[in-house]
């Protein structure tokens, strides 16, 4: 398949599951994290199924996006890299959209994205865990948007050449910045729940501002855009609703009773039923779309998880506990537990969420390497993958994309599967 073929499909496609081509947004098309690819490696190292690797010019948690011949990714420097000796000043911190060539890793070009300043202060406890490069861009197959806090959306051709820019609130918060956008027939829309407490929708080709809805309260998530017959929704989950909104108008269509807390992982859905997980608690809920007013759940669960996403497969959810490192699977029809099995060696945390394809269940961990599980409803450890030279740390979920994984980690940018 050729890159003109790919970008069409990318542009057209509100597909369900990826279907061997880009990987245009965060968790790849439809934002669900996952691919009917096949013939994926389960296992690999520094020799093993490792095509190429390239040094990156910054560290960063946002996830690799694929569009054609093409790699892309975010990254930040000059300031908040390391430890407390090392945050140096904030003046020269600096964003980079960084454009990598898929057959050989080579990075094409690296451009500077305008930060605006002062952000928020590099410390605390959760900021350092991921830093100022958190929000995974969105490709058209003509254009790159990327999210960048209190500095705004921005818009990119594919060559790098900035085209517009356009801010969406100016407040930061303690433990920073990260949704990432989703693209909706002419629409980028953002979660800038941090930045002004609102969903904004912005129009692709001038970044002028098309709606506005608030309620975005403690929600660190990405919006989910709900392929319904003849309909589409745009659902994202906050502190105690589910919110569903029309993503053309931005009018509110249904809510539901939701997580009773923060909310950090994105809502996914499968057969017009949406299922969300997140806050302290780490519980779960799925409720069904296409509803109107005041909605209730289908089912609740105690069990879930507080940062990383869930992914759907065959009937069934899978997740992993961001702390616990405990690999839950839940029968999606009622929310009952399947198993849950505590991945081993331990993973400490799990900030990536998963993602499934060739009957595999890929959790990167940020410090001890990624491991592959079984797509079953009976727990199966396939393998435990560990890039020995590499001990920075891993926050990005994976791409796939024409049989090969992308992996990104603060250091380095992974290309795994066949040449």
């Amino acid at each position: 398949m050729n890159s003109t073929v790919r970008r069409l499909c990318s542009i057209a496609c509100c597909a369900v599951v990826a279907m061997g081509a880009d990987w245009p947004q965060f968790r790849g098309p439809g934002g669900l994290g996952t691919s009917d690819e096949k013939g994926l490696p389960s296992r690999w190292g520094d020799r093993n199924e490792m095509v190429w690797n390239t040094d990156l010019p910054g560290f960063g948690a946002s996830s690799p996006i694929v569009l054609g011949d093409r790699v892309y990714l975010t990254c930040y420097s000059g300031y908040g890299q390391g430890g407390a000796e090392t945050v140096g000043n904030m003046q020269s911190l600096k964003r980079h959209l960084v454009c990598v060539k898929r057959d050989d890793g080579q990075i094409a070009w690296n451009t500077d994205i305008e930060t605006t300043l002062p952000d928020q202060a590099y410390g605390g406890k959760y900021l350092p865990l991921h830093g100022y490069a958190s929000s995974t861009p969105a490709g058209d197959g003509q254009r790159l948007f990327v999210f960048c806090g209190r500095s705004g959306v921005f818009a990119f051709d594919l060559e790098g050449k900035p085209l517009w820019r356009t801010s969406v609130g100016e407040g930061t918060h303690n433990w920073g910045s990260g949704t990432s956008p989703v693209l909706f027939k002419n629409l980028v829309i953002v979660n800038a729940g941090v930045e002004s407490g609102s969903l904004v929708a912005l129009d692709k080709d001038d970044g002028h501002e098309v709606w506005r809805a608030g309620g975005m309260d403690r929600a660190w998530n990405t919006p989910l855009v709900v392929a319904l017959p003849g309909a589409a929704e745009l659902v994202v989950s906050v502190k105690n609703r589910v919110l569903a909104f029309d993503p053309q108008t931005g009018n509110e269509l249904w809510s539901s009773p939701g997580i009773e807390d923060y909310v950090c992982p994105s809502a996914i859905a499968h057969g017009g039923v949406i299922y969300a997980i997140g806050g302290r608690g780490k519980p779960g809920l799925a409720v069904r779309a296409g509803g109107r007013g005041e909605v209730q759940p289908l089912w609740r669960t105690p069990k879930g998880s507080n940062v990383s996403s869930p992914v759907y497969h065959d009937g069934h959810l899978y997740w992993v506990g961001d702390s616990d490192g405990i690999a839950y699977c839940a029968d999606a029809e009622t929310g009952r537990q399947v198993y849950g099995e505590r991945l081993t060696p331990s993973p400490d945390r799990i900030y990536a969420s998963p993602t499934v394809a060739d009957g595999k269940i890929y959790y990167v961990s940020r410090n001890n390497g990624t491991y592959v599980v079984a797509a079953k409803p009976k727990f199966e450890l396939l393998a435990h993958n560990l890039i020995d030279d590499d001990t920075s740390v891993f926050n990005a979920s994976p791409a796939v994309s024409d049989g090969q994984l992308f992996l990104r980690s603060d250091q380095r940018l992974y290309c795994i599967g066949k040449p």
